[in-house]
């Protein structure tokens, strides 16, 4: 049911999910045990982001001295722009600004930006934080934006989640470091698995299952399963969330500690009392569960998406997946076709199984 929420998000292009402070922190918590400096003198990008609200814009600014930034940036969308049933109201702290434009805060994005101790206090944090309003919307895809894109070293948002695809090729197309939320289906797309597979972007450390992660959402919002309310905010999940990231952290380079295959088939719960099958349609075996990876089992492996929450690139080589074929290791499957992308179905005893990932043991089978 909760995936249905996110779907519904992208028909209704009700995008309007507030990522959690202590979600925002866990999470670069994670690249900072694994390089303190892994945002010193980095132009910090938020874009997409309603800065009077994001928990974002207040994790970078109150922590702007303690990480060593050199620039914050952060962008919203024009609420012109956002569905019609979304709170529209100016805030407080706009209406009372020398600049506020009773024309512009409905169709003009905004930007705030911290360089310098602008209250003259000898810290620079949240209280220094500048606004204007932006010439255009707040498109992310704006030669506007783009121009504060190219301009920052490190991106770092909460994207609308009907516009994801388009939102990682603009950010990859400039060659940019980055920490996104996104649901893990989007693995799936064509525009992110070739990323994936080729060591240029894998899951962040802080993902989620189904109802594991809530988002802010304001009045007005529609009506979901999965909402609750806490600390009288109203909180909704939205699937199978997970960030995406180009950063290093120390999780990925952990590697699985794995049983022999016949230590998992004698303990059948890991393989749900199955045994290794192997499809009817693909030289490869059938692993239905991460933790019944075979430690010693030379050749390929369907596992899986939720393997690549767990995956180590010294452990181990993705290899291709069963949506995206274009891989030497699956050209058997597909005889030579240059398709793109192909909903290859791979198949037990005439019956499809689920989303896989083709893995191999590093070293392996070359």
């Amino acid at each position: 049911m909760a995936n249905s929420n996110l779907g519904d998000a992208k028909k209704a292009k009700n995008d309007e999910f507030y990522t959690q402070y202590h979600d925002i922190e866990k999470e670069m918590n994670a690249y900072l045990d694994y390089n303190a400096d892994v945002f010193r003198n980095k132009t910090i990008l938020l874009p997409c982001d309603d800065p009077e609200w994001s928990n974002f814009t207040k994790y970078f600014a109150q922590n702007f001295e303690k990480l060593g930034l050199k620039k914050l940036i952060s962008t919203s969308y024009a609420p012109n722009s956002k569905p019609k049933t979304l709170n529209q109201q100016p805030t407080l702290f706009e209406m009372e600004s020398p600049q506020f434009d009773g024309e512009k805060t409905a169709s003009n994005g905004k930007i705030f930006t911290i360089e310098n101790d602008n209250t003259g206090d000898n810290k620079i944090d949240v209280e220094d934080l500048q606004w204007k309003y932006l010439e255009g919307d707040g498109d992310f895809s704006s030669p506007e934006i783009t121009a504060l894109r190219d301009e920052s070293d490190i991106i770092v948002t909460n994207p609308p989640f009907s516009l994801f695809r388009e939102f990682l090729r603009w950010i990859t197309e400039a060659d940019k470091q980055f920490v996104i939320i996104g649901n893990m289906n989007a693995i799936t797309y064509k525009e992110v698995f070739p990323l994936i597979k080729d060591n240029k972007m894998w899951l962040g450390v802080t993902r989620t299952g189904v109802g594991q992660m809530y988002f802010e959402i304001f009045d007005g919002a529609p009506a979901k399963m999965g909402q609750i309310i806490e600390d009288g905010r109203k909180l909704q999940t939205i699937g199978n969330s997970a960030w995406f990231t180009n950063l290093d952290h120390g999780r990925r380079h952990q590697a699985l500690k794995l049983m022999t295959a016949a230590d998992n088939i004698k303990h059948r719960a890991n393989l749900g009392g199955l045994d290794y099958r192997r499809y009817d349609n693909y030289d490869a075996i059938e692993v239905p569960k991460v933790m019944a990876i075979p430690s010693d089992f030379e050749g390929v492996m369907g596992v899986p998406i939720t393997f690549l929450g767990k995956h180590s690139p010294e452990q181990f080589e993705i290899l291709g997946s069963r949506r995206w074929a274009k891989s030497p290791i699956l050209s058997e499957i597909y005889r030579g076709t240059k398709t793109a992308e192909t909903d290859f179905k791979t198949l037990i005893n005439g019956k499809e199984t689920y989303d896989r990932i083709f893995i191999q043991h590093k070293g392996e089978g070359k």
